[in-house]
């Protein structure tokens, strides 16, 4: 959708309703794109009994030495 300055003020709730539909709106002013805006892309959220590190799956190390492999030593990356 397009929308100008004017569409912004006078028709906002068509604007709400583009996005509401997960459509970008272009913003003109004098016929150029000045900006553009998006919808909000709601994340789906997993469970956190879902991720692989929950109960260290498959692992057989402790969490102390898990934890300093992926946090890694002090000068790792020098």
């Amino acid at each position: 959708m397009q929308a100008t300055v004017v569409d912004l003020r006078y028709h906002m709730n068509d604007v709400l309703k583009a996005l509401d539909r997960n459509e970008d709106v272009d913003i003109l002013y004098r016929g150029k794109t000045k900006g553009v805006l998006m919808a909000k892309v709601d994340r789906t959220r997993a469970k956190v009994e879902e991720h692989p590190f929950f109960n260290m799956r498959g692992s057989r190390e402790s969490v102390g030495t898990e934890m300093e492999r992926l946090r890694g030593g002090r000068y790792r990356d020098i």
